[in-house]
């Protein structure tokens, strides 16, 4: 290749506005555009149109009372705050779905998670906060667990006269849905924390 046939090398010059690197043969073009268009927020430091800034300011930066907790916050964390950060924000207990603030939650769960229930199969109490593991480790073939607890059922049943059987404790319902919907809520809180830093890094783009 020619000496000759180089791509010719483009200097470039700061724009004493948005401080961006532009093309030396554009900067003026560009600095008169820039300073009269373009404005720095003094909160974020994007460069935002003049015309748009009081709504900018609003969307993002305008602060806001939490009435749960009496925190201020600025507009673009207002969603994190309430769905994640807020100590006062009510939240379910994933043992017996009592809702309690957010501050309080975690001590009522490890109380709560102490409490057992009856597992059929095994034949002895489990700790709720075992037991999704305890099934999983133990019971994770349904039609083995429900023949085996069948027979259990009917070697009990021919021990004992009808009106001798011994009340069997119920077994416990409704843990997998709790855990479902646990999944669920996490997932949106994902969501929700990706959409809000998609939205900041769209202003700085």
């Amino acid at each position: 290749m020619a000496a000759g046939s180089a791509d010719p090398v483009v200097t470039t010059a700061t724009c004493a506005n948005c401080h961006r690197e532009i093309p030396s043969p554009n900067i003026e073009l560009h600095s008169a555009h820039c300073a009269r268009n373009l404005q720095k927020c003094e909160h974020c430091g994007d460069m935002i149109p003049r015309k748009l800034m009081d709504e900018h300011y609003n969307e993002n930066h305008a602060p806001v009372i939490c009435s749960l907790c009496q925190q201020t916050v600025e507009r673009e964390l207002w969603d994190l705050h309430k769905g994640l950060q807020c100590p006062q924000r009510m939240l379910a207990c994933q043992y017996c779905e009592f809702e309690l603030p957010a501050a309080d939650i975690f001590e009522h769960q490890d109380v709560c998670g102490n409490r057992t229930e009856y597992c059929q199969p095994c034949r002895k109490y489990i700790r709720l906060r075992e037991l999704i593991g305890h099934e999983i480790q133990f019971h994770s073939h349904p039609n083995v667990a429900s023949e085996s607890s069948s027979d259990r059922s009917t070697l009990e049943e021919e021990s004992y006269p009808a009106e001798e059987q011994p009340a069997r404790p119920k077994p416990p319902q409704g843990l997998h849905c709790k855990q479902l919907i646990i999944t669920i809520a996490v997932a949106g809180i994902a969501i929700l924390i990706g959409s809000i830093l998609l939205k900041k890094n769209g202003w700085l783009l």
